[in-house]
C-alpha cells in the first residue's frame, strides 16, 4: 500500500483525496473506480484508487472511523456545496 504513514484519519480529509483523485491532482491516469477495503493480513483499512483493469493504482491507509462513516462518501462521490 502507497504511503502507509499518510493515514487518512477524518471525513474532510477524506473528501479531500477522492476530490484529488477525481481532478487529476495526483498525477493518476487511468482511474476508473474508487472503493473502501480492509487488509486480509492486519486488518487495517483503505481507501484504493483502481483502473479499468482493476489493478490498483493508489492506496490510502484510513482509520476505522472513516472506513464506517465514510462509505457513503466514497460509493456516491464527494456532495457539492451552494
Amino acid at each position: 500500500m502507497n504511503n502507509e504513514n499518510d493515514i487518512i484519519d477524518n471525513l474532510a480529509d477524506l473528501e479531500v483525496f477522492l476530490l484529488a483523485v477525481e481532478n487529476g491532482g495526483l498525477g493518476l491516469t487511468g482511474v476508473a473506480g474508487v472503493g473502501m477495503a480492509t487488509n486480509n493480513k492486519d486488518g487495517s483499512h483503505f481507501v484504493a484508487v483502481f483502473d479499468d483493469r482493476q489493478q490498483l493504482l493508489l492506496a490510502r491507509g484510513i482509520t476505522t472511523e472513516v472506513f464506517e462513516n465514510g462509505k457513503d462518501i466514497v460509493r456516491n462521490g464527494v456532495g457539492r456545496k451552494h
